[in-house]
C-alpha cells in the first residue's frame, strides 16, 4: 500500500468515527432533551410574594435539583390559568392541571374534612397546628386518593384577623358588620357573633373592598400585606381565629406515568416542602407586623379577654356541628388532638 493510500485510509477512519462521536453526542441529546421535557403546570391563586407561592417555588427547586432538571414544573400565580381555589379539586383530578395550592376549605363541598384547619380557635399557635395536621393528614390523602389525586404537602397560613376600616375590638363593633370570610367555619361562626358575613374567593376581595361591598375581611396580616390592603383598610386585629392550611395536591396518574426514582424524588421534595412552610409560617407574623406598621395600620393584638371570650362562644356551635358532620372519624382527630398525641 502506497504512502498517500495509507494517509487516504487514515482520514476516512477519522472521519467515520467523528461522525460515529458526533451521532452518539446528538443521541444521548435527544434522550436528555426528551428526559428533560416531563413538563408539568401548577396553579396557585395567590401572588408571587405570598407566603404560599414562595413554598411552591422552594418545591419547583427542590424537584429540579433531585431530579437533575428531568421534572420542569411552571409555577402560574394570581390565577394566570384561570383557576381559583374553588376550581382546583376537579381540575388537577382531570389533569387540567397537574397541581394545585388550594385553599382548604374551599374542598369542604367534596369532604367536611377540609373544613377542619379552619375550625375557629382550635389551636393556639403554630406547633398545635402542625401537629393537628399531622393527625389528619392520613385522612386527607384517603380522600385525595380516592379523587385520582396525591396529598404533597401542606401550606400554612399565618393566623387569621380581622381587617377593617374602623377598629374591631369588641363585640359590638361586630353588629352587621360587612365582612368576607374565607369558609363555611369563618361564615357561621361571624354570623353568630353578629356580623354580617359573605364568603368570597380571593380574587374578588380587593374589587369588593374598592366598591364597598365588603367593609372588612377575615384573613391573615400575611394575606392582606401581599394585597396592599391598606388603601382600603386602617385596621388589623389579632384574634388568632385560625391557622387554616391550603393543601398542595397532585394528579395521581401524572404522578404514577413518572419513573420510580423520579416519583421518590418529588415525594422527597414534597417532605421538605412541609418542613420549609412550617418553619417560614412561624416566622411571617413580626414580619407582616413591621410591614403593617410602616404602611400606617394599626394594629391591636391582643384584644380584649371579653371579646376573645365572646367570639369563642360563638365559634362553639361550629365545632360541634363540624364533629357532628363528621361522626367517628372526626372524634377520632379531635380526641386524638386534645390527648396530645404526636403521630
Amino acid at each position: 500500500m502506497s504512502v498517500s493510500t495509507l494517509v487516504s485510509a487514515i482520514r476516512h477512519t477519522h472521519s467515520r468515527l467523528a461522525l460515529s462521536s458526533l451521532g452518539l453526542a446528538l443521541c444521548l441529546g435527544i434522550t436528555a432533551s426528551a428526559q428533560a421535557a416531563t413538563r408539568m403546570d401548577f396553579s396557585n391563586e395567590y401572588n408571587a410574594n405570598s407566603i404560599h407561592a414562595q413554598g411552591d417555588a422552594y418545591f419547583i427547586e427542590q424537584v429540579r435539583e433531585l431530579t437533575n432538571g428531568e421534572i420542569d414544573i411552571t409555577l402560574h400565580t394570581g390565577g394566570a390559568l384561570g383557576f381559583q381555589s374553588g376550581d382546583h379539586f376537579y381540575a388537577v383530578a382531570d389533569n387540567a392541571v397537574q397541581i394545585a395550592d388550594t385553599l382548604s376549605g374551599t374542598m369542604s363541598g367534596i369532604d367536611a374534612l377540609f373544613l377542619l384547619s379552619s375550625l375557629p380557635f382550635l389551636v393556639e399557635g403554630v406547633d398545635e397546628a402542625r401537629r393537628l395536621y399531622e393527625i389528619a393528614r392520613p385522612h386527607y390523602a384517603e380522600v385525595f386518593e380516592e379523587n385520582d389525586q396525591i396529598l404533597l404537602y401542606a401550606s400554612p397560613w399565618p393566623a387569621s384577623g380581622i381587617w377593617s376600616r374602623d377598629a374591631i375590638t369588641s363585640s359590638e363593633s361586630l353588629r352587621n358588620l360587612k365582612i368576607r370570610t374565607f369558609d363555611r367555619n369563618g361564615t357561621e361562626t361571624l354570623r353568630n357573633a353578629g356580623a354580617s358575613p359573605v364568603s368570597l374567593s380571593w380574587a374578588d376581595v380587593v374589587p369588593q373592598l374598592a366598591t364597598g361591598g365588603i367593609t372588612a375581611v377575615l384573613t391573615s396580616a400575611e394575606a392582606g400585606a401581599n394585597a396592599s390592603f391598606w388603601e382600603h383598610q386602617q385596621h388589623f386585629s389579632g384574634i388568632q381565629y385560625a391557622i387554616p392550611l391550603n393543601m398542595v395536591h397532585m394528579n395521581r396518574s401524572a404522578f404514577e406515568s413518572l419513573p420510580g426514582d423520579q416519583q421518590e424524588a418529588l415525594l422527597e421534595a414534597a417532605r421538605r416542602t412541609d418542613e420549609h412552610n412550617w418553619q417560614a409560617v412561624r416566622e411571617r407574623t413580626q414580619s407582616n407586623y413591621a410591614t403593617l406598621d410602616e404602611h400606617g395600620v394599626t394594629i391591636h393584638d391582643p384584644i380584649s379577654a371579653d371579646f376573645q371570650q365572646a367570639l369563642a362562644d360563638a365559634a362553639g356551635p361550629v365545632v360541634s356541628g363540624w364533629q357532628e358532620t363528621m361522626g367517628e372519624r372526626g372524634k377520632a382527630i379531635l380526641d386524638a388532638f386534645h390527648n396530645g398525641e404526636t403521630p
